[in-house]
This record gives C-alpha cells, structure tokens and sequence, in this order.
C-alpha cells in the first residue's frame, strides 16, 4: 500500500482545511485507514480512522466535532475535513494504514504517507 497524503497549508484559527490521503494497492478491501498528527516535541497522535469498506469513523477526544473522515472508494483517497481549527491542531499531519481492526496507536499502522504540515495561526 502507497498512501500520498496532501493539503496541508497555513490557516487561521476557525477556519477549516481539507486533507486528502490518495491510496495505491491491489486492493483495500479489509484495511483500516488513519489520520495521525504530530506537533514538535509529541508522540504522533491519533485523529481519525475509518474502515475501507465503510461503517463506524472513530476520532480522537481532541477533535470529535470538529474534523469529519470520509473515504471515496472509486478514487481511492480518504479525507480529513477539519473544521473550527485551533493553534493546538498544528502539527504534521500523516495518513496511515492497517490490515484489520481500528486500532489507535501509530506502532499499529505499517503503511505511511509522507506528513503534510498544517499550521493555524491564532
């Protein structure tokens, strides 16, 4: 699994960015697919992840209400919609992949994505 991750960018606080995390595989039918963060300093952080084949999205406490994961099967890409954003939401954003169950620790994921940086300014 390939995973490209982009749009990342320079925001001010309450506003929004939409990330977007372009998949290449044989297939993804079965894998579990994740937004982690990672701000200077920190452990990478869970964000969001939903299954491929749809169902349930799980989010991290921090931004449940506020950022919204989808997956467009036909273009095999995953979003971040992040929405009310904060100065604490500025970190390198990565997307990840997993075959199985949600799991929300980054030792969990064996495919990644090149980070793409989100900075809101406040």
């Amino acid at each position: 699994v390939q995973l490209q991750a982009s749009g990342g960018g320079l925001v001010q606080a309450g506003g929004s960015l939409r990330l977007s995390c372009a998949a290449s595989a044989r297939t993804l039918s079965g894998y579990f697919m994740g937004w982690f963060r990672q701000a200077p300093g920190k452990e990478r952080e869970f964000v969001a992840a939903i299954l491929w084949s749809g169902g349930t999205p799980y989010y991290g406490d921090s931004v449940k209400g506020r950022f919204t994961i989808t997956r467009d099967n036909a273009k095999n890409t995953v979003y971040l919609q992040m929405n009310s954003l904060k100065a604490e939401d500025t970190a390198v954003y990565y997307c990840a992949a997993r075959y199985g169950g949600p799991r929300y620790y980054a030792s969990e994921y064996g495919y990644w994505g090149q980070g793409t940086q989100v900075t809101v300014s406040s």
